[in-house]
């Protein structure tokens, strides 16, 4: 049963990762033909980063994804702390609603983000409010789920004797939050914006439905490239982005052991709250 396990284990990596090892080999290949390789070359690379278009379409997606991570890991914090505050039962019950957005599907999403938008453009009597505004509100809509969820746990972990230790030698609570509060948090905020920033970087279902014309990011008009044949720089930069997404998903799972490995250790006496007894 173990050799099975680890046989099946194989076969998947292997579904998983071939394809995007063709691709970045594609990257460097001199010829035209994804299936002879011709030569090495570096010319892809040099063609794509000459491309200002796809230059433009990587920005949009950077901002984007940046943006949305930043507000959605501030605003998941908050709500964390408010979900721990909660009595139990609602507590529960909003863990679920929580859950919804992650569990429902992608193009549902997006629709019903797609039609919210076309009747607030209604009643605002604009024609056209799909755009920056939209495609970033539905960023921080599905990414605040995933913050919420990693923040939590730490919460969980956290004595709450250190906030009262704070607060009793001489800390504000709003000094308190920020310097043992925060601190304590940290592992899970950082995991949740790493999660945020690599969901948001690669989207294109919900992104597709609550974009405009205006503002484009590059999961979208790479759907349009699959309508003709793909210039090999595409390759290039197909394998760029994953190696990002890949140091990124490396560095989370490192902070999730950190944080899984780490025990907690309280010394009050030797903590600096900025504060006097």
């Amino acid at each position: 049963m173990r050799k099975a396990s680890k046989v099946l284990t194989v076969i998947v990596f292997i579904f998983l990762y071939v394809p995007i090892i063709i691709l970045a080999i594609a990257s460097f290949n001199s010829g035209a033909d994804i299936a002879l390789f011709k030569g090495f070359t570096l010319s892809r690379y040099a063609e794509l980063f000459r491309d200002a278009s796809l230059l433009e379409l990587v920005r949009n997606s950077f901002i984007i994804a940046i943006l949305s991570t930043v507000i959605a890991t501030i605003l998941g914090t908050a709500a964390a702390l408010g979900i721990t505050r909660m009595g139990k039962k609602l507590r529960a019950l909003i863990l679920g609603m929580t859950n919804i957005p992650m569990t429902n599907p992608d193009i549902v999403t997006g629709v019903s983000l797609a039609l919210m938008f076309a009747f607030t453009g209604t009643i605002l009597k604009l024609n056209s409010i799909l755009g920056f505004w939209t495609l970033l509100i539905a960023h921080v809509t599905f990414n605040l789920p995933y913050v919420i969820l990693n923040v939590m746990p730490r919460f969980a972990q956290m004595d709450p004797n250190l906030t009262d230790a704070a607060l009793d030698l001489g800390c504000t609570p709003v000094k308190a939050f920020f310097k043992v509060t925060l601190h304590e948090l940290m592992p899970g905020v950082i995991a949740g914006a790493l999660m945020s920033f690599t969901m948001s970087l690669d989207d294109f279902v919900i992104s597709y439905f609550v974009t405009g014309s205006g503002f484009v990011t590059l999961p979208v008009e790479i759907y349009n490239y699959t309508k003709k044949p793909i210039h090999p720089k595409v390759y290039a930069l197909f394998t760029l982005m994953f190696l990002v997404l890949l140091l990124l998903m490396i560095l989370m799972n490192v902070l999730e052991a950190r944080k899984g490995n780490k025990k907690e250790k309280i010394h009050l006496p030797g903590m600096d709250f900025g504060g006097s007894v």
